[in-house]
């Protein structure tokens, strides 16, 4: 049978693989699925599944990512409907992203108390809000000369001594570096880094790849901002573990 797989000379993504470090924040940014971690590497899965307009070029801190044009095979819309209808039948982890489509019984959690042990109801140490990020404005007092807790938002449901182990005495801010806006994120955070003279900033993140653009959007904004703020990095295990700290 004949090959009919049509080309043309047109836009497409070119990844430099000295460059790439793997970090996968460009597979988050391709919603057509186009790119992939493979060896170590972003690459490109297929040139069908690659539309060429570059919205990953943004998101890779190396700056490995490039549009060039060549000859490529045509993109096709009802090729990556296919492509992603079955990464979800599959219900495989994204290489580089939040294993959303792996549904995971983690068991049933009993309290670890004693019978007869006197438990005292916790108290709240939230100390302000609103606290989803794109809320709360660069000039809020809370944050003026505040240690600020940048929080992914399933963190304070995975982890059980949320409030005693890392809220108290700071001010807190939630995002989702995968279903919000990070580009409005990256500006708000950036104003905020400018604005409020931080003491220091904590990302406190879950162990999932695509939560680690949390720390790359907090790296960013205090880049961006010219300020010279402390930042640490916290990573949190899905069954609510602390994690050991990772070289970046």
């Amino acid at each position: 049978m004949a090959n009919t797989t049509t080309k043309a000379t047109r836009k497409i993504v070119h990844i430099d693989e000295e460059k790439c470090n793997g970090c996968g924040l460009c597979i988050i940014a391709c919603a057509e699925g186009a790119l992939k971690i493979i060896d170590g590497k972003a690459r490109l899965v297929s040139d069908k599944y690659c539309d060429g307009l570059g919205a990953c070029l943004g998101e890779c801190p190396q700056g490995a990512i490039k549009i060039e044009e060549r000859d490529a095979e045509e993109f096709d819309e009802v090729a990556v409907e296919h492509h992603l209808a079955q990464k979800r039948t599959e219900e495989k982890t994204f290489p580089c992203g939040c294993p959303s489509t792996t549904v995971t019984d983690l068991g049933k959690r009993e309290a670890k108390t004693a019978p007869h042990e006197d438990t005292a109801r916790q108290e709240s140490t939230l100390g302000n809000w609103p606290v989803q990020l794109r809320l709360v404005p660069p000039t809020a007092s809370f944050l003026q000369g505040a240690d600020l807790l940048l929080t992914a938002d399933c963190v304070p449901v995975a982890y059980p001594n949320f409030h005693a182990d890392f809220l108290k005495d700071h001010a807190v801010l939630v995002a989702c570096p995968k279903l919000d806006d990070f580009d409005a994120h990256l500006d708000k955070l950036t104003q905020i880094i400018r604005q409020a003279g931080l003491k220091s900033i904590t990302v406190l993140h879950m162990e999932v790849p695509c939560c680690s653009g949390l720390v790359h959007m907090a790296k960013e904004a205090v880049k961006a901002s010219g300020k010279n703020v402390p930042l640490s990095d916290v990573t949190i295990g899905v069954q609510g573990a602390l994690l050991p700290a990772r070289q970046r």
